[in-house]
């Protein structure tokens, strides 16, 4: 075991050393040019579900999940169907 207890080892060094904010810039430059060379991953709407889901479910168990009062509901559903439907109430009336 050539390095354990010795200055240079591998635990002060790399992407997953470097403190979040750091990794973050790093990752967000790569993604821009990744976008502008057309090479980054798009994801399928399914993807995307499933990404979503994957975040949500660990979010629960880790305790960290927002709790949704019932008004924010609301607000949330109301929002999502005027994106989806093109306006808020009696539009397809006028």
């Amino acid at each position: 075991m050539p390095n354990q207890g010795q200055q240079g080892g591998s635990e002060n060094r790399g992407f997953a050393s470097m403190d979040e904010e750091k990794q973050r810039e790093i990752a967000s430059k790569g993604g821009k040019a990744a976008h502008e060379k057309g090479t980054a991953h798009e994801f399928t709407s399914e993807e995307a579900r499933a990404a979503g889901s994957k975040g949500g479910k660990i979010a629960h168990e880790k305790g960290t999940a927002h709790e949704w009062t019932s008004e924010e509901a609301r607000e949330a559903g109301r929002k999502g169907g005027e994106a989806s439907h093109g306006g808020g109430r009696g539009s397809s009336n006028q």
